[in-house]
């Protein structure tokens, strides 16, 4: 991507200012950063800062870190699986500069591996000799990666190391926008702000329904700084695929088509790194121990890194902590050292080890008692316990009323009171905060398939809550809670009629057997 490109996804100057800085760069030359700085579009000290994140572009084959040879043997995979002809086509799939693939063609050529067949227009296109399709195939034998170059463990561990995720400030405003319309108190912001700016392991924990997870999900767009993974690392002469595109969301920059200025917007950084924003890693219930380890395809000849290296410079969060497949103690352990000391330890098959720095937040999310989860010791070792429990009569007010204004539906003070009433006394649950959600979308339905605009009535409200929760066997029917106007809950709110089905006795099954009018 090219360094404006990176810029303006960054949010250190606009698409105007760079074509500004362009323009001056075409008549006066200099590098683009210069020109920016000239303008007055960006400070140097921002602009240095930045560009040390960014990774530099190889200036020759020493420059890659990888063995020529392991090169020349990844341009024959990727012409023989891919089928490609041109420079332009090698460039493109190896993600090197023109200058180092030059390079490679050439000592193709020289060995006899690679046949130049002829110009089109000023394009050379090029064949595998037979010589060359054999040392394809023998390399695809050893290991079928026919992908980006990787870039050297040393090079992966460094950037990792200056990407923490605690160089982005977390500000109160920032988690405020993050979360958007979920109902939160101050208190919760501020309990936790520093959790967040800390980047060390945290435990969120509390009844089920009132938002653990979706509270967790919400951090993904707390974090905005751009970050590089590579597309594969090499390790002791073997192949770990690092970028995954389930997790890892690449910049997307609406850049111009290449104008009369485009050679001046070639300082690009090493397409060997994906720029994106912070990952977001979360699994649940499926995780098991086999997942934070190297998975060696055999068949393939390389490796997937594992799920939390995935999620390096940003988070993992194990959400329904406590019902995976392993258990507990065990998942636990495995993460005792890197949660301490900020390294992790892998093996490739070959017995091999290597560490690996562990810059990655990890939020547990539980609705189990965490003492019954965990022993003492471990518990000590998460810095940050944040309860989520249920909302008071307050919040859970203000759930209702923000739901409801979304959806154009009437929530008047009866109907909240009822509905309070009817959960706690008849059903005999606590308040949550999903409790809206789920009434609210059923009343939705109800309109739906009434044909009428949705609304709350005693009996749409009775029928969301047998849903919500189901009734005991048996159980003998509860007038209205004592104290609510079932009458004014019927009326809805101002011009609502009263609900056609609304009767003094409970009719389970038969709440809507009237055909709609």
């Amino acid at each position: 991507m090219r360094l404006g490109d990176l810029l303006q996804a960054a949010n250190i100057a606009t698409r105007e200012q760079i074509d500004q800085a362009v323009a001056r760069q075409a008549e006066l030359g200099g590098r683009l950063g210069d020109n920016l700085i000239a303008i007055g579009a960006v400070a140097r000290e921002a602009l240095e800062t930045f560009l040390r994140h960014v990774p530099a572009e190889p200036a020759d084959l020493t420059g890659t870190g990888i063995s020529p040879t392991e090169l020349l043997s990844l341009l024959l995979k990727l012409i023989y699986t891919n089928r490609l002809e041109t420079a332009n086509d090698f460039v493109e799939s190896m993600k090197l500069p023109s200058n180092i693939v030059d390079q490679l063609i050439r000592m193709a050529v020289e060995r006899g591996l690679l046949i130049a067949m002829g110009s089109q227009g000023l394009t050379m296109r090029y064949a595998l000799s037979e010589q060359g399709r054999n040392w394809a195939l023998e390399a695809m034998r050893a290991s079928q990666y026919a992908g980006p170059a990787p870039v050297t463990l040393d090079s992966y561990c460094e950037r990792v190391q200056l990407q923490k995720v605690t160089n982005d400030l977390v500000t109160y405003q920032g988690i405020r926008q993050a979360l958007g319309d979920n109902t939160v108190t101050d208190k919760f912001v501020h309990r936790i702000g520093p959790a967040l700016n800390s980047g060390r392991a945290m435990l969120l924990y509390g009844p089920p329904g009132n938002g653990k997870t979706t509270v967790a999900l919400s951090f993904a767009s707390v974090f905005n700084a751009v970050i590089y993974v590579p597309y594969a690392v090499m390790i002791e002469g073997q192949i770990m695929r690092v970028f995954d595109p389930s997790f890892h969301q690449p910049l997307v920059v609406d850049s111009p088509p290449p104008s009369v200025f485009g050679g001046l917007r070639r300082e690009q950084s090493d397409a060997r790194w994906v720029p994106i924003r912070r990952p977001f890693v979360v699994t649940g219930g499926e995780l098991t121990l086999e997942m934070l380890d190297l998975k060696y395809d055999p068949v393939a000849g390389f490796y997937e890194a594992p799920l939390h290296l995935k999620a390096l410079g940003g988070c993992f969060v194990v959400d329904d902590f406590g019902r995976q497949l392993v258990s507990p103690e065990n998942l636990l352990n495995r993460w005792i050292v890197p949660m301490e000391s900020r390294v992790d330890y892998l093996k490739l098959h070959t017995g091999k080890s290597f560490s690996i720095p562990f810059e990655a937040m990890v939020i547990f999310s539980t609705n189990i008692n965490p003492e019954d989860l965990m022993d003492p010791a471990f518990l000590r070792r998460l810095p940050y316990k944040i309860e989520i429990g249920a909302p008071d009569r307050a919040t859970y007010r203000k759930i209702f009323d923000t739901l409801c204004a979304k959806n154009g539906i009437v929530i008047t003070d009866e109907i909240f009171e009822y509905i309070v009433a009817k959960v706690t006394q008849e059903k005999g649950l606590e308040l949550a905060a999903y409790h809206a959600k789920f009434i609210v979308d059923q009343i939705i339905a109800i309109g739906r398939f009434l044909g009428e605009p949705p609304r709350f009535t005693a009996s749409s409200i009775e029928y969301a809550l047998d849903n919500l929760k189901v009734n005991q066997p048996g159980a003998a029917f509860k007038p209205a809670p004592v104290g609510v106007n079932v009458k004014a809950v019927d009326q809805g709110g101002a011009g609502y009629p009263a609900d056609r089905y609304s009767q003094p006795e409970r009719r389970p099954a038969q709440v809507y057997a009237e055909p709609v009018k």
